[in-house]
């Protein structure tokens, strides 16, 4: 299996699940479109602040204004 759990990025350490078998991340306008293997979508706002294919993870974080 090649789904990864989602994650937002909080505190700077603790992480809040997003979506659980996560298929498909897709960038859209101000965040992505998460699909899992159920076809259930959700829309993250904000940046991929990392990802470890090996883990099974995608965490992302809220985008900072500059």
């Amino acid at each position: 299996m090649c789904e990864a759990n989602a994650y937002m990025m909080k505190d700077g350490s603790e992480h809040e699940l997003l979506m659980e078998a996560v298929d498909s991340v897709e960038p859209e306008e101000g965040g992505f479109r998460l699909v899992n293997i159920f076809g259930e979508q959700k829309f993250v706002r904000g940046v991929i602040h990392s990802m470890s294919l090996v883990d099974h993870k995608v965490i992302f974080r809220q985008e900072t204004a500059s």
